[in-house]
Formats: structure tokens, C-alpha cells, sequence
């Protein structure tokens, strides 16, 4: 958008009638790009003020202090692309950048689209259950940017639907045989029996600290059993990766469901999408009327990059009471999901013989990985900082900054429903090197460095891949994750480190302290409230309140679980005064350094008290997810 001089002039003159607010840039849904931007000619996307914001900042150098406020007006902000801010955009310690809600509002940034022009089907449905015929109301998919959306998602009035599946609700089948030759697993026949064509079926299975997500190619009867085998790249990876894998019974539990086909839909509350026409259909529950709710699908997968280099940073860029929703991910419908750990992907893996590495003797596995993507990624930035933001409604990450950051700040935040992991930060040694190489790159400004993560309140993660974390920190250095509230986790409440590595690397003085952890570790196993990966030195975790976990019956390892666990390579670690229901703790391969001290269920009620939110944040305890 190239501004006009008359535009221009006018901005420049609106300036000096707020001296105190430097260049306030109004945008609300109901407004104009072709208006001044002003509180009563408001602009109406983001974009927009952001350009404008760039032009003034590019032609009048006197605009600090104090900065630019780019104020939205509440409502939805629905986007087509993501929201881009580059160097241009930054601004100065004295005049910064803010993206902010206007006073008492509460304005969202959406990547979904609303589904709408719902019909109830008169007619019969070919492989609709017989329960569910007479009750499905099916709808068109909409588009975006001329393609039809496809989705994993779907909400109806802010609360998640159903993907159709079988068993129902949080019920689990179990694995009968695997055969990792053939790259075959045998099932109860009882799973699949009414399916007539495999396609786009998916296995969604429990492995320990993980799941994969496996899209179903073959499914071939043997009386009470049915073989099933999975689609490429997925059945390559899933088969070669020694971790982690299924344990079949009696060992252990080998738990999985089915989902994503019409024969599966067979209660109120699940929807199916059928591929390639795109149309949805759906059962709704009793107090649902699709006539007047608002349905929504999430369509893009990045809803705001920040993005610039360690030479060309964006700087002094903040966001304040801004809503961040509907991201989509659709990896696993496209090419499956097999991750190692924290949700990182993995693109190839496999068993090596003998053992060992230049850089780790006795490994026994490589692994190259990639990171899940984000709602709002950030890489290259510094003094960049998100307060009073929520994210919700994400499928993969909710917040992630990825590399080239530093002296950050996320404060007050509300992350919930997050299919990933909350919050995500540091490297994770991604492909094109092996996972398991120490970060440690020659330019250390590539390293996350100096942030902070305190109260906000993390809730109902990890609800789509299971083995991600609220709280997620790779190799990243002086970070401090302080006061905040973490709970409904599937995995690991607060992660710190990766490489499981005792060498020298990038990781090393971050503090954990004075966080309220409850509810987590809900559905897999090997897992902890806090847990930390690879050497580390100056790392503290004090103080910290973690409540009584209880394993999901369906856990391959009912008792491989903890509150506080030190893996492989941990070393240089302080560990004190953190407060659990009993001294389960695991020191698994640690390297040397580490201190414990007055960990328990004895550490003074004064530190539970003062864990979890300070007392300017306690209002977002009301945004919590029940369990």
C-alpha cells in the first residue's frame, strides 16, 4: 500500500496532537485502509498500519520518543496470510513498536474461516453408522485464497469438536503384533471391521513419551485380527526408529485409537471431512444448533512471523491484550507424524551398529528433526515482548522463539487448548544436522538468550500431540521461567535442554523457580513435572510447587514417571527446595555437578504459597481449563 503526501501530512500533524502517545495508528474491523488511521477514521487490517507505521518511522526520525502504538479495536481480525514483522519495523528503546488492544477490548487475530450454510441430511449416509443416520448435518468447506480448506480442527461456539474415531471419548484399543519387517500391525478386528476403503484413516498410537501418527494404506482380515499397514514417508520411520517404540502387552499397554472416517462417526459431537469434495459433516450435541452457532475451522498454520537476522534484528516490537487463534497444522494428514521427543518431527532415523559417534560414543540411534510450527514464531528479534496476549485454539505450537533472540519477554500470557507445546524456545538442533550434535555455533548470537517466561497461565497443551510440553526450552541460555501456572499437560510440564549430551554446549545458567505445576503428565509415561536434558552449568530449579500426578491407565509404563528428573547428560544443575507429594525423582545418565537439596514433600509451605502467579496476575487463574 503506497501512502498518498495529503495521507502523510495529515499523520504528521495528527502527531503532535498526541505528544504523549507518540503516533497512535487506530485499526478496527469496521474501518477503512483507505482512512487516516485515526480513533475516528480507523484503518481495518494490521497490515495496513504496519506499512503506515513504516512510512512514518522511515520519513520523520523525530518520532521518539515515544514510539509508534498500533491500537486495535476488539473484535476478529481475520487473516489470509500471516502478519510479517520485519526490521522495518522495529523500534527503539525509548520509542518502541506496540501492537496493543484499545482500552477494556479485546481484539483477536484469527487464521480460521466460519463455516457456515449447514444442512440435517434427509437422506441415507453410505457408511454413516445406523445410530448416526437421521442426525448428521452436512455443509460445504470454504476457501481461502481459491484452494478448499482442509482442517483437523473444528470448533463449535470456542469449544472443540470430535474428529470422528474409535474407541470413543478416552478410550484406547490395543496393539495385538507388530512386525517391524514387514513394517505390519495386527489390531482387533473389532477396530476396523466396517471399513470398506482405508483411505485417509489414521492410527494415532502411544509410545512411551510420544505419539505418531500413522496413516493407514492396507487393511487385510485374519479372522479375529485385521493387519494393518501405513503410508511412506511415515512406515519408513516409524519402523527404523529404535525410539521410542510401542511395548506390547504384557509389558505394556501398546494404546491406540482410529480416526478421520465416516464409519467412525457414531456419537453427537464428531465431525468428518470428506476428501477430495471437502464437505463436513457433523452430529451435533443436544444443546448445538448449527442454524446460529458459530463454527469456525483454522486455516493458516502461521498467524504472525517476527523475523529478522542476528545483523538486521527487528527490535522493541511489543504486543499487549492481543488474541492469537485458530492456527491449523495438517503434517500428519499429508505425510504422518513420527517425533522423537517435545514433538520434534522426525525426517529420518534409524539404528546404527556398532554404537557411537564422534561426539557420543555410545549412541545407538540417529535422528534428524524438525520443529512443529507456531501460531506466532519469532526469530532474529530482540526486547520483543507479548503481555496480556492469549493463544488458543493452536494445533501445533502456541508461541516460538525459534533462534537469534534475546533480552525477551512474554509476561501475563494465557495459552490454552494448544495442541503443541505452549510455549517453545531454542534450538532443537534441527535437520540439516543430527539431533544428537552439541549446539554450540560459532556465532553465539544465534543463541536464545537472556529472556524471560513468568506468569501466564499454561493450560490444556499438548492435547493433539501428546509428547509435547507446556513450557519447552532447547539450547538456549539465561532464560528464566518463573511464576508461572502450568496445567492439563499431556507430557512434561517445564522442559529445559536437548542433546542429551555431557559435553560443552550452548545451554547453560537458566533458572526455573516458583512455578505452580498441576495436572500434568496425563497421558504418557518417562515423563516429570520438570524435567532437563544435557549439561548446563548454572542452571537452578528452586522453589517450585508441584502437585500429586496420576498416570493414565493406558501409560506403556505405568511406574516410569516423576515430579523432578535429571536425563541423560544433566550436569551443573542445582536442584532445591522444590515441594512434591513425595521425594519420585529420577538421575538418569547424568554427567557430573549436580546438586539436590531439601526436595519433598518437607520444603516449607511458604514456597508453595508463593509458587504459581504473583499477586498483579492472579485474575488469569479464571482462565484455566479444568481437568
Amino acid at each position: 500500500m503506497m501512502l498518498s503526501r495529503p495521507l502523510l501530512l495529515l499523520l504528521f500533524l495528527s502527531l503532535e496532537a498526541w505528544p504523549a502517545r507518540g503516533a497512535e495508528i487506530w485499526v478496527s474491523p469496521n474501518g477503512n485502509d483507505a482512512n487516516a488511521g485515526s480513533k475516528e477514521a480507523p484503518l481495518a487490517s494490521v497490515a495496513a498500519a504496519q506499512r503506515m507505521a513504516r512510512d512514518l518511522r522511515r520519513v520523520d526520525a523525530q518520532l521518539d520518543p515515544p514510539g509508534v502504538h498500533i491500537i486495535l479495536s476488539g473484535g476478529i481480525y481475520s487473516l489470509t496470510e500471516p502478519l510479517r514483522f520485519l526490521p522495518e519495523d522495529s523500534g527503539t528503546s525509548y520509542g518502541p513498536t506496540t501492537i496493543e488492544a484499545a482500552p477494556g477490548e479485546h481484539p483477536i487475530l484469527s487464521g480460521g474461516v466460519a463455516i457456515t450454510g449447514w444442512q440435517k441430511v434427509s437422506g441415507k449416509i453410505v457408511g454413516l453408522p445406523d445410530a448416526a443416520q437421521g442426525n448428521v448435518w452436512v455443509t460445504n468447506a470454504p476457501t481461502l485464497n481459491g484452494k478448499t480448506v482442509a482442517f483437523r480442527q473444528l470448533y463449535i461456539n470456542g469449544s472443540k469438536a470430535i474428529r470422528a474415531r474409535t474407541p470413543n471419548g478416552g478410550t484406547m484399543a490395543h496393539l495385538m503384533a507388530w512386525d517391524t519387517n514387514k513394517q505390519e500391525a495386527t489390531i482387533p478386528a473389532a477396530s476396523i471391521s466396517a471399513i470398506k476403503n482405508p483411505a485417509g484413516i489414521e492410527m494415532v498410537l502411544e509410545q512411551q513419551w510420544e505419539i505418531a501418527v500413522l496413516r493407514i494404506k492396507t487393511i487385510r482380515a485374519e479372522g479375529d485380527q485385521t493387519v494393518v499397514t501405513f503410508q511412506q514417508p511415515e512406515s519408513r520411520i516409524e519402523f527404523a526408529h529404535p525410539w521410542p517404540q510401542p511395548v506390547l502387552p504384557p509389558k505394556g499397554s501398546a494404546a491406540f485409537f482410529l480416526t478421520n472416517a465416516m464409519e467412525f462417526l457414531d456419537e453427537p459431537g464428531e465431525w468428518f471431512q470428506e476428501m477430495p469434495s471437502g464437505r463436513i459433516y457433523y452430529w451435533p450435541r443436544a444443546d448445538e444448533d448449527l442454524t446460529r452457532d458459530a463454527v469456525v475451522v483454522p486455516a493458516l498454520e502461521s498467524l504472525v512471523q517476527v523475523s529478522g537476522t542476528v545483523d538486521r534484528p527487528v527490535s522493541y516490537v511489543s504486543f499487549k491484550g492481543i488474541g492469537f487463534e485458530h492456527a491449523t497444522w495438517m503434517q500428519p494428514s499429508e505425510k504422518g507424524h513420527v517425533p522423537l521427543q517435545a514433538g520434534m518431527n522426525m525426517v529420518e532415523s534409524y539404528k546404527i551398529k556398532p554404537k557411537g559417534t564422534a561426539y557420543a560414543p555410545g549412541l545407538d540411534n540417529l535422528d534428524w528433526v524438525e520443529r512443529l510450527p507456531a501460531a506466532v514464531s519469532v526469530r532474529g528479534a530482540d526486547h520483543v515482548s507479548f503481555t496480556r496476549c492469549d493463544f488458543e485454539h493452536v494445533a501445533a505450537s502456541g508461541l516460538d522463539f525459534v533462534t537469534g533472540t534475546h533480552d525477551d519477554v512474554v509476561e501475563g500470557c494465557v495459552f490454552r487448548d494448544i495442541g503443541g507445546s505452549g510455549i517453545q524456545m531454542g534450538s532443537y538442533q534441527e535437520t540439516p544436522v543430527e539431533t544428537h550434535v552439541p549446539y554450540n555455533p560459532a556465532d553465539p548470537r544465534e543463541i536464545c538468550t537472556h529472556e524471560r517466561i513468568a506468569n501466564n497461565v499454561v493450560t490444556d497443551c499438548a492435547n493433539e500431540d501428546w509428547g509435547c510440553v507446556g513450557i519447552g526450552v532447547g539450547y538456549a541460555r539465561e532464560v528464566t521461567i518463573e511464576h508461572n501456572d502450568v496445567s492439563n499437560v499431556s507430557y512434561t510440564g517445564i522442559s529445559v535442554g536437548w542433546g542429551w549430551t555431557k559435553n560443552p554446549n550452548a545451554l547453560r545458567d537458566n533458572i526455573v523457580h516458583a512455578n505452580l505445576l498441576s495436572h500434568v503428565a496425563t497421558r504418557l509415561c518417562d515423563t516429570a513435572a520438570i524435567y532437563t536434558l544435557s549439561a548446563q552449568p548454572g542452571t537452578v530449579i528452586n522453589e517450585n510447587y508441584v502437585q500429586p500426578i496420576t498416570m493414565s491407565s493406558y501409560v506403556d509404563l505405568p511406574e516410569h514417571w516423576f515430579y523432578l528428573y535429571t536425563d541423560e547428560g544433566s550436569s551443573y544443575i542445582t536442584v532445591h527446595d522444590n515441594w512434591c507429594p513425595e521425594e519420585k525423582f529420577l538421575k538418569n545418565a547424568n554427567g557430573p555437578g549436580n546438586t539436590w537439596d531439601n526436595n519433598g514433600p518437607t520444603v516449607s509451605d511458604q514456597i508453595k504459597s508463593a509458587a504459581g502467579l504473583e499477586s498483579a496476575f492472579k485474575d488469569l487463574l479464571a482462565e484455566k481449563t479444568n481437568p
